[in-house]
């Protein structure tokens, strides 16, 4: 006789959820290794070392990391808001490539 093992089914609901936080996940990584990446192209470790120059003494450490910092807000603004948008079926699912390039542009501050 077959028995189910009731703690090993997995509902179509877990199986929504599941893909929705791999979904997230990804794009995530995604987003945070840009931010990264823009960072270290002035040899600061990452975004969020950058953002601790903010009110620096050395008025270009504090230009950039307020730069940043305001850039930060802006791509996590935009990108949750359409995340959003590709979880609730709003609009279609991009790929990264194409979602990383609908973010908001970076530009360092000249001094």
């Amino acid at each position: 006789m077959w028995t189910v093992d009731v703690s090993k089914v997995v509902t179509a609901d877990q199986k929504a959820a599941e893909a929705r936080a791999a979904l997230q996940s990804q794009y995530s990584a995604a987003i945070q290794a840009h931010l990264d990446g823009k960072a270290r192209e002035r040899q600061y470790d990452g975004i969020q070392t950058a953002i601790t120059y903010r009110g620096d003494p050395n008025p270009q450490f504090a230009a950039e990391g307020e730069a940043l910092f305001a850039w930060r807000s802006a791509v996590w603004t935009y990108s949750t808001a359409e995340l959003v948008k590709v979880l609730a079926g709003d609009r279609p699912q991009p790929s990264v490539e194409d979602f990383m390039a609908e973010l908001p542009a970076f530009e360092w501050p000249a001094l």
